[in-house]
């Protein structure tokens, strides 16, 4: 998994594998997903970021593995 963020774009982006992305959408308002075949989700795209998450905290985000039982 790669996390991009773009400052001067106001965009964060997860990109779940490299598979090629066949389609994308916007969700949400300021939420895309990319799909890969199959309707796979491979990227998510979080715009105008810096309205929902505060500054300081994209410079250092945290990380939290779920544990499987």
């Amino acid at each position: 998994m790669r996390i991009h963020f773009d400052e001067e774009a106001d965009a964060l982006y997860l990109r779940l594998d490299e598979s090629t992305i066949v389609e994308s959408e916007e969700v949400q308002p300021g939420f895309v997903l990319d799909f890969k075949d199959g309707n796979e989700v491979v990227g998510i795209e979080i715009l105008r970021v810096k309205e929902r998450i505060p500054l300081a905290n994209l410079k250092q985000i945290p990380f939290e593995v779920a544990e499987v039982p």
